[in-house]
């Protein structure tokens, strides 16, 4: 069973830039009340896409260097990747079908 992997600022380049598959980084802090609500969400699409698209949780608290590089300034932010690009972006809580398009469309 996949999880979203807990990435930070070292290891950033490697599970999210290099990955083989396209990447949703979802940047959340503890503190966040719309953070807890997605965390769900993105733990079911980790499960149901485990094989096409990899799942990844960036703390801001904690890796600040990423949060700032890609301009995060509200959370939760997810940003997809494909090939180590910036291809689409959600700020907010949206419902898993919302989240669910913009992931199909990266596939």
């Amino acid at each position: 069973m996949a999880h979203p992997v807990h990435v930070t600022d070292s290891t950033f380049q490697n599970e999210v830039l290099n990955s083989p598959v396209p990447v949703v980084v979802d940047f959340w802090a503890t503190w966040c009340g719309p953070c807890r609500l997605i965390a769900p969400v993105i733990e079911e699409l980790s499960n149901n896409y485990d094989s096409k698209a990899k799942m990844c949780k960036v703390d801001v608290d904690n890796n600040q260097q990423i949060a700032m590089k890609y301009g995060i300034r509200s959370i939760p932010t997810l940003l997809f990747f494909n090939k180590g690009e910036v291809v689409d972006t959600i700020i907010g809580n949206m419902p898993k079908s919302q989240i669910e398009e913009h992931l199909k469309a990266l596939l």
